[in-house]
């Protein structure tokens, strides 16, 4: 059985995701939460209206109210969720090939599931999928398609910065054949930029295809080529980004992080003036936070871990390196286009370019990432190898750091080192990769 990773369930659609299993987690979910009211929506890949479908069938067999919204990024989805405060469900696999397909769950008031909701799903739906419940199955729940969602969404966005904040702004945005392939292009245009747009003609197929947020080549050469004051790169959902400079350099999500704790310090909204963050983020981030007077709060990875973070802390903001940008007070999740917009904005009103801003917030450590293929990500890998993780971290004294762990959403190790010189950094991780693909690869 599919386990909850750091963001819901996500496999290969057809033998790790069947519509028996959707079907059974979508009664589970309802039975779990309470639900009356459920609303579904998806990303662009070719298994999401047979999933949709799937789920549907088994919440109206319970008497459950669907909406659907068709296509949507999930950040719109959980607005919607959050507006009619109900539970609703994101089908998606985020940026995963279009292979995979997943599900996340939103639940009431399009707030991320608490471990012990989690948990209690997780244990119901091994019971479900051994019973095939059948129990319940003479109700009928009404289905209503609400694309008036979708509207509120954009709308909420649109009203988030002055009207023609964005004004003679030249941008250039990559949509990874995914769900903001319409919406993005809209909201932009709506806000007066100038907007030249790549990979938004999803087929179900080549979404997040060599490009989007974990490909941005493309659009970096595109930001170039048209003279964009800066790229933006969402993934195949929607839920977070990747920034291109003018100069068409990669901003990563770190970066973002440090351009918008220091302007919202600046605007005196920076709620206790700290930022969360996960053990990923780089050195230089941490760094970059204590010069600026910025407390850090550092949290596992995953955004639900950063959210939890930014909730216990009463904390205003809060991300990822890999471009989750949370901003508590606008939203319930992480969302791309309204981390772009902010973005966007700033470098409108800016005296300086976006590279110049960019470089101006932080400056990054090298760092390498080795990601080592498993047949178990459940392994205590720190136990494992615990002496070639000392001995590397040993090497690098004060200079670098070392972290490693499984993946919370596919089957690999990660092998992360930072340096103050590439090179140290390379030797680092690749040594220390050799020694756990020795053992486990």
């Amino acid at each position: 059985m599919l386990q909850f990773g750091t963001d819901g369930v996500r496999g290969e659609f057809g033998t790790e995701l069947t519509t028996e299993y959707v079907g059974a987690l979508a009664r589970v979910v309802a039975k779990v939460l309470q639900c009356k009211l459920v609303i579904i929506g998806r990303d662009t890949r070719e298994s999401g209206p047979t999933l949709e479908s799937a789920i549907t069938k088994s919440l109206t067999q319970l008497g459950v109210e669907v909406h659907l919204m068709g296509v949507a990024p999930t950040p719109a989805i959980a607005h919607a969720a959050a507006s009619r405060n109900v539970v609703a469900l994101a089908i998606t696999a985020s940026h995963n090939p279009y292979q995979d397909n997943g599900v996340k769950i939103f639940g009431s008031g399009g707030r991320k599931l608490t471990d012990d909701e989690e948990s209690r799903i997780e244990t119901a739906l091994a019971t479900e999928l051994k019973s095939r419940s059948t129990d319940e199955l003479a109700k009928t729940g009404l289905v209503q398609y609400r694309v008036n969602y979708l509207d509120q969404y954009r709308a909420s966005l649109i009203a988030t910065v002055p009207k023609n904040s964005l004004a003679k702004l030249r941008i250039t945005i990559d949509c990874a054949n995914g769900a903001l392939s319409s919406v993005a292009p809209d909201v932009f245009g709506a806000l007066g930029a100038i907007v030249t747009t790549i990979n938004a003609t999803p087929n179900g197929q080549n979404i997040n295809h060599e490009c989007g947020a974990t490909n941005p080549v493309a659009l970096s050469d595109t930001v170039r080529q048209f003279g964009a004051h800066l790229g933006i790169a969402f993934d195949g959902d929607g839920d977070r980004l990747i920034a291109i400079d003018n100069t068409g350099t990669v901003v990563d999500g770190d970066h973002l992080l440090a351009i918008s704790a220091r302007e919202m310090k600046r605007q005196g909204i920076l709620r206790n003036n700290a930022v969360a963050v996960t053990v990923m983020t780089n050195i230089g981030f941490h760094r970059a936070m204590k010069e600026a007077g910025i407390d850090v709060v550092t949290t596992p990875v995953g955004d639900r871990a950063v959210l939890t973070a930014i909730q216990d802390n009463d904390l205003s903001l809060g991300g990822e390196q890999s471009g989750h940008i949370i901003y508590r007070d606008l939203a319930t999740t992480g969302d791309g286009l309204l981390a772009a917009i902010r973005l966007a904005t700033l470098v409108a009103s800016a005296t300086k370019s976006f590279s110049e801003i960019a470089s101006d917030a932080m400056t990054s450590f090298p760092q390498v990432l080795i990601n080592i293929r498993v047949a178990n990500r459940a392994i205590d890998i720190e136990q494992m190898f615990t002496v070639e993780i000392a001995q590397a971290q040993q090497t690098l004294a004060d200079n670098g750091r070392v972290l490693v762990r499984p993946s919370g959403t596919e089957p690999v190790v990660r092998v992360m080192v930072e340096a103050s010189r590439q090179d140290d950094a390379q030797s680092v991780a690749t040594t220390l990769a050799d020694a756990i693909t020795a053992r486990l690869g």
